[in-house]
Parts: C-alpha cells; structure tokens; sequence
C-alpha cells in the first residue's frame, strides 16, 4: 500500500507498509513510534482540546510568555518524579534559533526524560516547556524534529517511502515530500538505498536514515538523543556537518552526546546536568575559562625524565615526551616551566583552560 492510499480517520492510521499499525494517540501522547506528532487533521476537535490542554500528558501552564523564553525552546523549572527517583528538579535552559547546545550529563542524569518532556512523552510534575514564550502543543510539535534514543523507523518499510510517510504527517504535501526525501537520502549518502528496508541496513545507516525523518520537514527544533552514538568517524563528520548547517538555516539544535571533544568543537552553547539538576551552562568557552582548574601540556627533550612533585598539579597522562597536567588555576605556570627545563629540556609548552571533557569531570565529581 503506497503513503498516498493510507487511509486515515481520527484515532488511528490504518496498516502500514511493513505490515504494522502506528499508535493510537493515548498510547503515545500523538506521537508515531516516538517520533511523529499525529497531525491535527487526523484528531477529532474534542481530541485537539483535550491534547492541547494536556491530558494527553502535558502538565504545562498556558500562560502568554514568560520573560527570557521569547526564543526558541525554554524548559522553566521543570521537575519530574519516578517513585523514588528524582529525574528532573527544577531544570530551566533555553536553547535559541541558529544555535546549537550541546546537553551533557553522566547516564542517568535525566537527559532522556528532558527531552521526552519537550515531546509530551513524559507528564512532568510541574514547570513549563515552552516554544518561543507559549506553551508547547501539538500543533508547535508538527514543526519539530525528534531523533529518540531508542529508534523509531519501522523496520519492514523501504526507506524513502518512509521518509514521504514522515513528511506528509508533518504537513508536506505529496510532491514536496517526495522532493525532501530525495534530497536528505543524497545528503546522507543513502541515496542507493532508497529502496531498501531499514532492517537491511547497517547501524550507522539506520542512524542516517533515522535523522533524515527527523529532518524531512525542516524542523524549526532539533532534539536529537545520542546522535553520534555507534558511529563510524566519515558518519560522525556527516552528521556534524548537518546539524551545523540546521543551525545555520535557523534551526534551535538540542542534542546529547558523550563525546565531549565533538561537542566542544561543534557547539556554542552546553548545559551539564547531574541527578535531574543543572550543574553548569553557559558556552563552551566561558565554561572553561571559569574552571577553578588549568591544562598543560609538555613536551620534554628527554623522554625519561620525570618532573617533581608540585602542589595543585596532577598527572593526566603521559605519551613518551609529551605530558599532560592538571594545575589549580593559582599554580604559576612558570614555575611549572622552570622545574621542567631544570630536570630536562623543554621542547614545546602550552597552558590554558582545561578541555570540557576534563571540565565536566570536574564539576560532576565536585
């Protein structure tokens, strides 16, 4: 059956091509799978109130704006309880158009419910989520795009019809769907396999396939959780270079990752959350520059030597020649340099803020 001989009435979406139905829309809070909003056409006028006004889940206040939220995505002292787990505690951020934010926290930190949160997949207890200063309902959700965790293709579905499906729930008409589909399977290399099922392709290809539906509507918003995960270093360039050029076209990018290197290089902005609470944000280089902490790196002309021991450093690492310290910000870099020129030649010495990586190891373990 093509996308075009879907037959749709208010609950639900008659079979799919995999052979599969989509969810009603108490199962999922309207959203296909964890990624596709129902869209409005598809709901009676009494289900749109009802999911508007948050039965479906969304606990959000529907007040007029709330000062310093007027742009982009704002989650206002949003907080969420699991029986006896804390998830989120009065979690409150921003991220603004054409701008990317790079959300950061160990396993478990609450990353994954936040963002659920965003899609009414998660009934929080109390705060607000908010798009430019109102609050979030279905119809600001069909011009998001969602990449879950979990991933949600169907597995029996070629891809490219997949992709139109997607599209036209978003409110693109046949041909341009058809047209963004095309597109995103070149822009992501998949334009081969096209026709293949999702289950044919590899991980890194389901990845591909998986941001493409994300994308297929031009999102306003991108929520993408753990992206880079399980990718090939070519895919993770791939990827990196999409959600810059999203930015670029305007888009607000939220995302979560564990490759922090990645997230310093491509990401203005990060929040650090820890036990559902914030720890730190603001951007990446001020971030650093306001550690209580220092890097330095050292190259030695004799590969053996050892420096003495000098309060408020630590060893990070060493590679033959080339070591790597952790300073207290107030230890004197040049005594640092003169110790290691008396013990054995210095080639090459470097000082300045720490990485985000060694960042958030030290605000978390603080």
């Amino acid at each position: 059956m093509s996308v075009a001989g879907m037959r749709m009435n208010h609950k639900r979406v008659s079979e799919l091509p995999d052979g599969s139905e989509s969810p009603t829309l108490d199962a999922l809070t309207g959203l296909s799978r964890g990624l596709i909003p129902l869209p409005t056409e598809m709901l009676s006028e009494q289900e749109l109130a009802e999911h508007d006004r948050g039965r479906a889940g969304d606990h959000f206040s529907l007040a007029s704006g709330r000062s310093g939220y007027e742009d982009g995505l704002g989650l206002v002292h949003v907080s969420k309880r699991f029986e006896s787990v804390q998830a989120l505690a009065d979690l409150s951020f921003s991220v603004e158009p054409g701008r990317m934010l790079g959300f950061l926290g160990p396993n478990g930190a609450g990353k994954t419910t936040a963002m659920r949160a965003v899609f009414g997949l998660v009934q929080i207890d109390s705060g607000e989520v908010l798009w430019r200063g109102q609050a979030v309902r279905l119809q600001e959700r069909l011009r998001f795009g969602y990449m879950p965790e979990e991933r949600g293709l169907y597995p029996r579905m070629p891809v490219r019809e997949q992709l139109e499906y997607f599209g036209q729930l978003h409110g693109l008409d046949a041909n341009a769907a058809r047209a963004a589909a095309r597109t995103w399977l070149e822009r992501l290399g998949l334009a081969e396999r096209g026709e293949a099922k999702v289950e044919e392709l590899s991980h890194g290809n389901q990845q591909r396939a998986q941001l493409a539906a994300a994308l297929v509507h031009e999102p306003e918003l991108l929520v993408l959780d753990e992206p880079f995960a399980g990718l090939d270093p070519l895919a993770v360039r791939t990827l990196a270079e999409v959600l810059r050029g999203e930015a670029a076209r305007g888009a607000a990018v939220l995302f979560s990752s564990h490759q922090l290197e990645l997230v310093e290089n491509i990401c203005e902005d990060v929040v650090i959350i820890d036990h559902g609470r914030i720890v730190a944000t603001g951007t990446v280089e001020a971030l650093r520059r306001g550690s209580a902490r220092r890097r330095i790196e050292l190259e030695l002309e004799d590969a053996s030597a050892s420096l003495p021991a000098i309060a408020g450093i630590e060893l990070l690492g060493r590679r033959g020649d080339a070591l790597r310290l952790l300073a207290d910000r107030d230890v004197d870099p040049e005594q640092v340099l003169a110790e290691a020129q008396r013990v054995a030649g210095v080639v090459a010495f470097s000082y300045g803020p720490p990485s985000l990586a060694e960042l958030f190891v030290e605000l978390i373990e603080s």
